[in-house]
């Protein structure tokens, strides 16, 4: 895949994206263009392929793939002052969480393809999971972008309407694991670890809980029930987890974040 990449707004997620970017053979020698307000919190990359600017416009006008890493509350107003620069040779790749295809195309027009990407900030570590959606018709622009996100981690195209579905579980969803290992660890010292040893035993086991489920393609129950033996000390820390809303908690969770998105 040709053409040059311009990543407007580099926060945390735009970020994890560039550095992904950046560690991955096939984008080493692209052209990237990586815009901040603020460009001395990019200060720190140093590639002859990645030009660090605080000129959008510029960085539009220079590249054929824009995805930009904004806001919800401001992605329209930026494009709004980028229409002007957006032409038929550009694919606009928005990642704000709740502003449609339509929504886009009422400020830019029809001129440029239009996607929405929802990856998550495994992305800087090449493990991103990326949802992806859009009213393009061409498969060679829905590969162009799908490679990209490919070359952070694993990606899928999925319907428009689940896309705030998949800013929780898969976006949201990487605090909540993190959350859920931090649990584990803070468990792990009370029964006698440091805290070091504990972060290396739970990541790892974590680890290897996805690898099962990834390799396996089995449901997680299948796996539980290989380790949960009669009378077990498993089956009853879980029994005693299930007891005070693990499963519940979770799950409420999960519908009150998206209940925020759809709000």
């Amino acid at each position: 895949m040709e053409g040059k990449i311009a990543l407007i707004g580099c926060g945390n997620l735009g970020m994890s994206i560039l550095n992904g970017l950046m560690n991955h053979d096939s984008f080493k020698h692209r052209s990237i263009f990586a815009t901040k307000r603020n460009i001395t919190d990019l200060s720190h990359i140093n590639s002859p392929n990645v030009t660090v600017t605080c000129d959008n416009e510029l960085a539009v006008r220079e590249s054929e793939i824009i995805i930009v890493a904004l806001k919800p509350f401001n992605i329209l107003e930026i494009l709004e002052g980028l229409k002007n620069e957006i032409t038929e040779k550009h694919t606009i790749v928005s990642l704000a969480t709740g502003v449609s295809i339509d929504e886009i195309r009422s400020v830019i027009g029809n001129k440029a393809s239009v996607f929405r990407a929802m990856p998550n900030t495994g992305a800087g570590v090449s493990e991103s999971m990326t949802c992806i959606c859009t009213d393009e018709k061409m498969n060679v622009k829905k590969e162009n972008v799908k490679s990209i996100f490919d070359a952070i981690g694993t990606t899928i195209y999925i319907d428009e309407n689940l896309m705030e579905s998949a800013t929780v579980l898969g976006a949201c969803g990487i605090a909540y694991v993190l959350r859920f290992m931090r649990a584990m660890i803070q468990g792990g010292i009370q029964i006698g670890f440091d805290a070091k040893t504990a972060s290396t035993i739970v990541a790892q086991t974590v680890k290897g809980a996805s690898e099962l489920l990834i390799q396996n393609k089995q449901h997680p129950e299948y796996e539980i029930d290989k380790v949960t033996t009669p009378k077990g000390c498993t089956i009853v820390g879980l029994n005693e987890m299930e007891h005070n809303g693990f499963s519940s908690s979770l799950i409420k969770g999960l519908i009150a974040s998206f209940d925020k998105i759809e709000k």
